[in-house]
């Protein structure tokens, strides 16, 4: 039908908006402009529109203006699967999760604006937050690849049900999660406590003395390298028994790999912002890739199927 072929690509177009309203995000917390609205949600310092704002406050309103409209677009989203699908279809499920974890991913967000967990915040449970705004969004874009691949396909797509493939995903998964947590924690250092060298940002690393974020700092490349090994084995292991995936497998191991290549660059480089964003879109591209292959693959909605 028309319909879900116009579900289907506004499902398409949502998922990367949604990862550039993410980086865009991440640069809110890098350029340390999380505080540019004050202690306020969903107002900026107060008010709707404020006159005269700083760059700062121009960066957060940005942030907060396009996040609206992803939470607006998927609310639509899910209100138009529950009429194109019938209840208990697995594309209707991706919808509605989309929309739970969309909505999550606005409360954390809100959470950290009212908390006071931006900006130069250093404190321990600031890391709590950003580890849990990370899973979500992870979670989310999870959510948004299901709904975007089964928006294509007359019976949506579901999760491999087999022990087998729970277990090796689970275990990716997990790994994933694990890396990008300690990395949000990593950047987080990286911004709070710039160093002016790779020997002095080695040397805070491995001091009893440092702040804690900068002594978990150490972590995140042997997590990233780990996890990347994983990925690369499931990508090869995938390659052989699973032919029908093997675009999907080979950008799932050319992306861990090109990952750990640019994760030593940032380091090498003391984390400039824009090598920040593009770890991260990669770290994004990955995940995306790692839910494509957990999903198992339907036939194709066909151009007659689109037809009225």
């Amino acid at each position: 039908m028309r319909s879900q072929r116009r579900f289907a690509v506004a499902a398409t177009a949502l998922l990367p908006y949604t990862v550039a309203v993410i980086l865009w995000g991440a640069y809110v917390r890098a350029s340390l402009s999380g505080d540019g609205c004050g202690a306020h949600w969903p107002l900026c310092n107060g008010v709707a529109l404020p006159v005269a704002p700083s760059t700062k406050t121009i960066i957060e309103l940005t942030h907060r203006l396009t996040s609206g409209f992803a939470w607006i677009w998927t609310l639509v989203m899910w209100l138009v699967a529950r009429g194109l699908f019938a209840r208990g279809h697995a594309t209707r499920a991706a919808a509605g999760w989309s929309f739970f974890f969309m909505t999550t991913e606005a409360l954390v967000g809100a959470g950290l604006v009212l908390f006071r967990m931006v900006a130069d915040n250093p404190s321990s449970a600031r890391a709590t937050w950003m580890s849990a705004h990370l899973i979500n969004t992870f979670l989310l874009l999870g959510a948004l690849t299901w709904m975007t691949l089964g928006a294509w396909r007359d019976e949506g797509v579901c999760w491999r049900r087999d022990t087998r493939s729970r277990r090796l995903f689970g275990v990716a998964a997990a790994l994933l999660l694990l890396a990008g947590v300690s990395g949000a924690v990593a950047a987080l250092g990286d911004t709070l406590f710039p160093a002016e060298s790779l020997a002095e940002a080695l040397r805070e690393d491995l001091s009893p003395s440092s702040h804690v974020f900068l002594r978990l700092r150490l972590w995140h490349p042997v997590i990233a390298i780990l996890g990347s090994g994983y990925l690369v084995w499931l990508a090869g292991l995938l390659l052989r028994d699973e032919p029908s995936n093997r675009s999907s497998a080979l950008g799932l191991g050319a992306l861990s790999l090109i990952q750990i290549a640019v994760g030593f660059v940032n380091v090498a480089l003391l984390a400039p912002v824009w090598l920040q964003l593009t770890h991260l879109l990669i770290a994004d591209a990955i995940w995306i890739t790692l839910v494509t292959l957990a999903l198992y693959s339907q036939p194709a909605i066909s151009s007659a199927n689109l037809t009225p």
